[in-house]
């Protein structure tokens, strides 16, 4: 999984927890719906900026979104 898939799959999930639509999301975070969802699917690359008004709407830290899943061992 590349750096792109990696944020896509946590910006999803952390919209999800926090209880947003992309809709909301968007609209608080000052950007567009249609660029939230590319970016949700791994379509397009995200700037500093962008990444920096999501982690403010969304109340988390910037890093979040480049966190890789762990791995589950096979014991």
């Amino acid at each position: 999984m590349d750096l792109r898939d990696t944020f896509a799959t946590n910006l999803r999930r952390l919209r999800q927890a926090k209880g947003f639509s992309q809709d909301a999301l968007a609209y608080d975070a000052g950007i567009s719906r249609s660029y939230l969802s590319q970016l949700e699917k791994g379509v397009f690359f995200v700037s500093i900026k962008v990444i920096g008004r999501l982690a403010a709407t969304l109340k988390v830290e910037p890093d979040e979104f480049l966190k890789r899943a762990k791995r589950q061992s096979s014991k």
